[in-house]
């Protein structure tokens, strides 16, 4: 049986990061993935915001996004929302995974496809679970699972529209209940998505993804078609993420905006301490250096979007959701918007 210091289950950003930092630190590092190529099974649309853009240097990302149109559920006279600042870009997951992958290898990681967990040929002196919104690895360590769940379906492919980058979002609780619909396009890849909660859906999600496409204007692809989706944990980040045995990080830490739904950028922030932590645990063997894995301080952050997601989740007619348009066109409601979409 091969033993390490460290185990990472799932080969997704926040799982390879942290695995790459561990290794740079000197620990010996195995990271397991169910998946047989990183091409497949990807459950993120790939958004990184200014914040993340700021502060980390990331491979093949899309043109800057400055543009946003909120529209009601009539699709009638939307929101616009400008910024001076490049806001968004959109990552190409495929290269990006791909990359990271290299970068952890480098490092003196070692990744492993189609291998599952618990991975029986090796022994682990700690866990980390990088394994997604239903971590197995939680489960086994005995922390808090998520228990708020949205549920996406996005189709993503090229096209040569030559428009203005632009992010639309389509609030209308018919199509994407307790969430919304969306379509990026910065001129050279499309991504066209819905998302809500699966026990208000009123069809499969396939068909009011092509319900979406045919109410609203959406770019020709150029070429092949790509689905992606799965579960988005929208409760915040869990209470109990870590033990003497192991930690999670990402999706499985429920480390995920609860209004926004965007992981990306928690993830990456959130990799840097769980390899912190981790690296001084194993180093030093006093218990208590666990403790700066705070998912209490952390919460804090997210409070005000907790609340948010709450009043979203309450709209379910179009009815209540165009009043709600009738406050976001005042220059209060637009502040607020552009706090939410640009902060």
């Amino acid at each position: 049986m091969d033993t390490v210091d460290v185990l990472v289950v799932g080969a997704g950003l926040a799982g390879l990061n942290t695995a790459r930092l561990l290794a740079e630190a000197g620990l010996d590092v195995a990271v397991c993935e169910r998946r047989t190529s990183l091409e497949t099974g990807i459950r993120t649309t790939g958004i990184f915001v200014r914040r993340t853009l700021d502060d980390y240097e990331l491979p093949h990302l899309g043109p800057a996004v400055r543009r946003v149109l909120l529209y009601p559920p009539s699709g009638e006279n939307p929101v616009e929302l400008l910024s001076p600042r490049d806001e968004f870009r959109v990552g190409d997951m495929e290269g990006i995974y791909a990359a990271a992958v290299k970068d952890a290898e480098r490092a003196g990681a070692r990744v492993s496809l189609n291998s599952s967990y618990p991975a029986k040929s090796t022994k682990a002196r700690f866990t980390i679970g990088a394994d997604g919104a239903r971590s197995t690895v939680a489960k086994s360590l005995g922390l808090d699972v998520n228990r708020q769940l949205i549920t996406g379906i996005e189709e993503v492919y090229p096209v040569a529209t030559g428009s203005t980058p632009t992010f639309h979002c389509v609030v209308d609780p018919r199509l994407a209940p307790g969430y919304i619909a969306w379509v990026i396009d910065d001129g050279e890849h499309a991504h066209v998505g819905l998302a809500g909660r699966a026990d208000r859906f009123t069809a499969p999600l396939p068909q009011l993804l092509q319900r979406f496409r045919d109410s609203f204007p959406t770019p020709e692809p150029t070429g092949p078609v790509k689905r992606r989706g799965g579960p988005i944990p929208v409760g915040g980040l869990l209470r109990r993420i870590v033990s003497p045995q192991g930690l999670l990080v990402g999706d499985a830490a429920g480390a995920v905006s609860p209004l926004t739904a965007g992981g990306l950028d928690p993830c990456m922030r959130m990799s840097e301490l769980a390899a912190s932590v981790t690296s001084d645990y194993l180093r030093s063997g006093n218990k208590y250096v666990l403790e700066h894995y705070d998912a209490a301080a952390m919460r804090r952050r997210y409070l005000l979007r907790s609340q948010l997601r709450r009043g979203l989740s309450l709209v379910r007619g179009p009815g209540l959701a165009e009043f709600a348009f009738t406050l976001l066109r005042t220059p209060p409601g637009k502040a607020v918007a552009k706090k939410i979409l640009f902060n």
